[in-house]
């Protein structure tokens, strides 16, 4: 008789304030650590460099952090600088140029908002110029130029921390607890997922009735992509485009990649293999709205190997929703804004198929194999779920924010450091290489770097 649904709301907040650390010699992250008081007149100086949807959603959850101030915002669109004073008030210096943040001695760390052309650019300049950075996912644009970044921030001696806000999940670290614990004992596949079935979704942002060169500094926007007219499409539509972004692979992939590298530990695949096209949203973009991916991970002394297959979907009507599913030998966990555990453990009886014997053979089989399986039954054992959910007021990306000034006041070890970043983002790009050139490619997780298989 197979058992109900147990649901049992734990208490995660206890899991938030944790400050234990897991740890490997090439990465290490904090359980969602919350910042310590901050002492009288202490502040952190915060500009925010691109000030889109994402940009603001930052900004808004990092001045949750007691004592973190807003300076300045610099962006590309005039409107968007008028709207960062009726948010966040006069007091905000606005500009189109983000050197002038860069250069001023009241911004302590910068958040990285921009298209993710410029991640890198503006972030070796952040560092240089002696401040801390929160750089959106994916953190690269191209994988090799995640190296230069890792070797900034050695060098500078900053912080850096990137914006896969749910790898400081209390969900994924409650994840991570329970695969190691051996709930669904050894992992075999992950099956992660993210369909995006909405216009907004689908990156379908809306374009400013004023937009026009008069009001959008777009040769500062073009930067190192290629030279073209003014097209608003393309500056406020940036994810459509090869030029800017890193499409369905930069934007979501680098999420699931993010969850898995968290939860198991890997470092990362060694075989990266995509599919997909362009099935829906034929509007003029150049990167697909349906892409799969298949990669193999390596046994490591944490986990054994695993098949991983990543897919996204923006084709498909209907709602917006994602998660990651672990299957293991001995039940599956499925992680999304709650977490589900079905635990089951196999029959030791492997059950038999004689029909097809003569009469005198299936009794002979019979005697044999009741000798060695005494026990009558071949069914599976009831299920056990067990299913945790946050509290109404969690938030996930101010638990990040949290991390990232701890980070820098304290020197509390980071969750999504440099290394960590290019280690999600890096075989997420790839996957657009394997997609375009229609090949597969080998990924180093160790040295992070990718070569094309034949």
């Amino acid at each position: 008789m197979q058992r109900g649904p147990k649901s049992s709301r734990r208490d995660f907040l206890k899991l938030a304030t944790a400050t234990t650390v897991a740890a490997s010699s090439s990465l290490r992250f904090l359980e969602a650590q919350e910042a310590t008081p901050v002492a009288p007149g202490e502040r952190a100086g915060l500009a925010t460099i691109g000030l889109g949807g994402q940009g603001t959603s930052d900004t808004k959850a990092a001045l949750k952090v007691p004592g973190v101030e807003l300076v300045a915002v610099a962006d590309l669109y005039d409107g968007r600088l008028a709207r960062a004073k009726e948010t966040f008030g006069d007091k905000v210096v606005t500009t189109r140029d983000y050197k002038e943040v860069l250069a001023r001695p009241d911004v302590d760390a910068v958040i990285i908002g921009t298209s993710d052309h410029w991640h890198v650019p503006i972030a070796l300049e952040a560092l240089a110029a002696g401040k801390h950075v929160y750089v959106e996912k994916p953190m690269v644009q191209y994988w090799e130029e995640g190296h230069k970044l890792i070797d900034a921030q050695k060098k500078s001696g900053k912080v850096v921390q990137v914006g896969s806000q749910r790898v400081s999940s209390i969900v994924y670290l409650k994840a991570r607890d329970l695969l190691a614990s051996g709930a669904i004992g050894e992992l075999n596949m992950i099956d992660a997922w993210w369909s995006r079935n909405s216009p907004i979704g689908a990156w379908q942002y809306s374009i400013p009735p004023d937009a026009s060169p008069a009001t959008v500094d777009w040769e500062r926007y073009l930067g190192r992509a290629p030279k073209r007219p003014f097209d608003p499409l393309r500056f406020f539509r940036w994810r459509n485009y090869q030029d800017y972004g890193t499409g369905v692979a930069g934007d979501l992939f680098v999420h699931l990649f993010s969850g898995v590298h968290v939860i198991t530990g890997s470092l990362g695949p060694t075989r990266v293999m995509s599919t997909g096209g362009l099935r829906y949203w034929k509007d003029g973009r150049d990167v697909p709205d349906v892409m799969l991916g298949l990669f193999d991970y390596p046994q490591t002394d944490r986990h054994p190997a695993f098949n991983l297959t990543l897919r996204v979907n923006f084709a498909e009507g209907g709602g917006d929703n994602s998660g990651l599913r672990f299957v293991g030998s001995e039940g599956v966990m499925t992680v999304s804004n709650e977490l589900s555990l079905s635990k089951q453990t196999r029959p030791k009886e492997p059950g038999f198929t004689i029909d097809t014997f003569p009469k005198a053979t299936q009794e002979q089989f019979m005697k044999e194999y009741r000798s060695q399986y005494p026990d009558a039954t071949a069914q599976l054992l009831p299920l056990d779920v067990e299913t945790y959910r946050v509290p109404r007021d969690y938030n996930d990306t101010e638990h990040h924010f949290r991390n990232f000034i701890a980070s820098i006041r304290d020197k509390a070890p980071m969750v999504e450091d440099a290394v960590f970043g290019l280690r999600a983002a890096g075989p997420a790009v790839v996957c657009n290489l394997s997609y375009f050139e229609n090949r597969p490619y080998a990924w180093d997780p160790e040295a992070m770097k990718a070569t094309p298989k034949a």
